[in-house]
Parts: structure tokens; sequence; C-alpha cells
């Protein structure tokens, strides 16, 4: 059943991203692209690396995919244009394609990751099938890389706090709204009373006076 498993969601992952690649329409290749980290999320689970399954689900999907569709959707993409550039690039795409093609044939065939050739492990680890593979991550990450994890942390705030300040810069010719001059505006600053002049109704007196 686990083998059964794992060949049907391999081929719907296979089909994802070929149409990712292939599809006319950058807001389907998109959902494409989303169906095939679901399936990736899948097969790492039946790997016993729910982990990594979650965090596929949680931030490529729950957040770098949401942010892909609401650009793609956002911007006036020219279609015929980029079916032009898929056809006037192919022929550089094409050799590409075969060489990641044939490297990956040579390292899946040179048997560099077989079992057998993995390293030892630096420290003990506890056996993920009896304490969970969540567990052994984050035994690891918060003791013996907690030093490393709490820097990138940091470097992560230091970014986001400077985004923030990029967008409140002072800049010319840019208009800011004054919240306090809003909430404390007077009727007298917003409304000017003016006297009426009265017509006669057909339009001859109306320009009586003109400058007022």
């Amino acid at each position: 059943m686990e083998k059964l498993l794992f060949y049907v969601f391999a081929a719907i992952l296979i089909f994802a991203a070929t149409m990712v690649i292939t599809a006319r329409n950058p807001v389907h290749a998109a959902l494409f692209l989303v169906l095939a980290f679901f399936n990736s999320a899948v097969l790492w689970v039946i790997a016993g690396a729910e982990f990594l399954g979650i965090v596929l689900v949680l931030v490529y999907v729950g957040a770098v995919m949401v942010l892909f569709l609401f650009v793609v959707m956002m911007l006036d993409i020219n279609l015929a244009k980029l079916r032009e550039g898929f056809i006037r690039h192919l022929y550089i795409g094409l050799p590409i394609a075969a060489v990641i093609v044939v490297q990956m044939i040579l390292v899946v065939s040179s048997g560099a990751m077989a079992p057998a050739e993995m390293p030892e492990a630096t420290m003990p680890i506890p056996d993920p099938a009896e304490t969970g593979n969540t567990t052994v991550i984050g035994g690891v990450l918060y003791t013996v890389y907690v030093y490393p994890f709490e820097l990138a942390a940091v470097i992560l705030l230091v970014a986001i706090i400077a985004s923030i300040m990029l967008t409140l810069r002072r800049r010319e010719g840019v208009k800011h709204q004054d919240i306090g001059e809003q909430v404390n505006v007077r009727k007298e600053d917003r409304l000017r009373m003016a006297r009426s002049f009265g017509g006669s109704g057909d339009g001859r007196n109306d320009n009586k006076y003109p400058g007022r």
C-alpha cells in the first residue's frame, strides 16, 4: 500500500510539475505549482519526514504561493509576449535541461547517495519512529544549533524592520495624510458661508454680480 501511494502521488507530482512549465495562463501555472507542493509534502510524510512535509505546506503553499498568486493576478501580464519569449529562448533552454538531466542521472547512478555511503552521525540521534521526526529536529535545533538559530532570527528581524523603514522614508513630491489634523478639523476651516444673490429665474440677472 505504501508503494502504491508513493507511485500515485509521484505521478501526480510529475504531471503538476510539467503543467507548471507548459500552462499558458500564469494563474493556472501557479495553481499547478500548489498541487505539486502538496504532493511533495505527501511524499515527505510517506518517507518519514513529516516535519519537512508540514513546513512545505505551511511556508510554500500557505505563504509563498499566496504571494505569487496575488502578484500574478495584480500585474497586467502580456501572455502573447510570454509565449513569444518561450519559443525564442527554446534553443537555450533545451541544452540546459539536457545537461541537468545528465547530471542527475550521473549523481543517482554513481551510488554516492546510497545509505552505506552516508557519513556516520556526529552525535547520538534517537529513533524518529519512536520519538517523531519533529521532536528530533527540535531537540537538535534548540540545543546544538541554538546560537545559529537565534542569529538567523535576529537577521530576519532586522530585515523586517529595514523593509518597514524603507516604506516610511520621506520623499519629495509625495502627499501624506496628517491624522491629527483630520481629527482636529473645525467647521470654520472647511465650511464657508456665501451670500446668495437670487436671479429672476429666466437667466437675465444671473450675471449681475460676476465677481462674487
